[in-house]
């Protein structure tokens, strides 16, 4: 284990994107256990910081530690040293503080145990897959290939064929298809050509009402999507504690 670590990670000059996912996932997972607990109100777990009387949520903190981890690690020169890593683990904290809590920044509401919090999930398990896509070799854009192809021409083709795929799927409304298609663009490709969803930008611009390719994306909405999403809903309810409002 430790040869593999030594050679997969540090040597590849991935430590510090080891150390952010593994100290994000375990701050979200553990944020998450204690909000779940003080939503049981649980006597022996501590209960929310509310000095004077005022709820600081855990954003705050998330925040604080973020500038702290990310002004600290850009003084940092040697990214294999002990120093990087911790302060890469800080801010993979201070990131997992505020990602859970990404739907209450957005509506500048308290949505937290509301439908409208599942943003916050959502958005977590994305920086989780992006995080995993980097520590497993994937380059975003492309910049890699692009890169060793050499040549400027060549290079600002590539990136830009993939940034091209990536926002049309985006436009489409196909969130997961479009980031994660800017670290493997034939998933942005699929993404960009297939039907877009009912409601998003593209479908608005370019599918008039009733015609078939509305048909077609409504359905696919319904009878593909949304058992999808129900299935996700669950996942992300055993894992983060369901909505009051659930449905």
């Amino acid at each position: 284990m430790g040869d593999w670590f030594a050679g997969e990670i540090v040597a590849a000059g991935k430590l510090r994107l080891f150390c952010f996912f593994v100290f994000f996932l375990a701050t979200f997972l553990f944020i998450r256990f204690s909000v779940r607990m003080i939503r049981k109100q649980v006597r022996w777990w501590p209960g929310n910081v509310t000095p004077g009387g005022l709820h600081i949520h855990h954003v705050v903190f998330g925040l604080v530690l973020m500038s702290l981890g990310g002004i600290g690690g850009l003084a940092v020169r040697d990214n294999a040293s002990l120093a990087a890593a911790a302060l890469a683990a800080l801010f993979g904290v201070g990131a997992a503080l505020v990602l859970d809590e990404f739907a209450l920044v957005l509506h500048l509401d308290d949505v937290y145990w509301t439908r409208q919090g599942r943003l916050s999930v959502d958005t977590v398990f994305m920086a989780l897959a992006l995080c995993g896509l980097g520590l497993l070799g994937a380059s975003p854009l492309e910049i890699a290939d692009a890169i060793d192809g050499g040549g400027l021409v060549s290079g600002a083709l590539i990136v830009g064929t993939n940034v091209l795929f990536s926002v049309i799927a985006l436009a489409k409304g196909k969130v997961w298809t479009g980031l994660i298609g800017v670290y493997l663009t034939p998933l942005a490709l699929v993404g960009a050509i297939r039907l877009a969803r009912p409601g998003s930008p593209w479908a608005r611009w370019r599918y008039k009402d009733g015609s078939r390719k509305l048909r077609r994306a409504e359905w696919r909405e319904r009878k593909m999507r949304e058992p999808v999403e129900r299935f996700k809903h669950t996942v992300q309810d055993l894992v983060a504690g369901s909505p009051l409002d659930k449905s």
